[in-house]
């Protein structure tokens, strides 16, 4: 990991702004989703990316009653019921 020299602080609501510079380089927009991660005293924002809940592939995924998966995972189905 490494430190951008950014410092905010956290207002009394528990928020805190990401500054522009950074959504802009790692393209986060305005109602973007972030998945939030800790390790032991360290909070890691990471922007969220709907995944195969097979296989974990984060491209192409499709919606399958409300279930994220990849077209490779729809085909081994579609193959294990013939």
């Amino acid at each position: 990991m490494r430190s951008t020299g950014i410092v905010r602080k956290v207002d009394e609501l528990g928020r805190v702004v990401i500054p522009i510079e950074l959504r802009r380089t790692l393209m986060i927009d305005v109602k973007d989703a972030l998945e939030i991660y800790t390790e032991a005293d360290t909070i890691v924002l990471k922007k969220y990316e709907p995944a195969c809940i097979f296989c974990g592939q984060a491209r192409d995924v499709r919606d399958v009653r409300g279930k994220n998966v990849c077209p490779a995972c729809i085909d081994d189905i579609k193959e294990m019921k013939r």
